[in-house]
């Protein structure tokens, strides 16, 4: 199962940047134990998403584990929208990313 994370900014971008390296770290972390796909943010810059890799039996507790180890959720400066993604046109090519 794939999943994506908007994350919408809840502070002015000044904030937001002062926990930037940390999410950044915590996002490498999701990447190297196989979780994270793909990020980056929107523009213009008011938030970012995530396309994640989410194990069936465990979305739900999978995704909020996602969001309560976030350094912009642990700050506030970050606001989540979790969606779980049936994806069917593409998924092989998903599945090899």
């Amino acid at each position: 199962m794939y999943a994506l994370a908007i994350i919408r900014y809840r502070r002015p971008l000044e904030e937001v940047l002062a926990h930037h390296e940390a999410h950044r770290a915590y996002l490498q972390e999701l990447k190297a134990r196989g979780v994270l796909v793909a990020s980056g943010p929107f523009e213009p810059r008011c938030g970012g998403a995530l396309l994640l890799r989410v194990p069936d039996g465990a979305v739900e507790a999978t995704l909020d584990a996602v969001r309560d180890g976030d350094p912009y959720w642990k700050a506030g400066v970050g606001q989540y929208e979790l969606l779980a993604w049936n994806v069917r046109t593409g998924r092989d090519d998903l599945d090899r990313a």
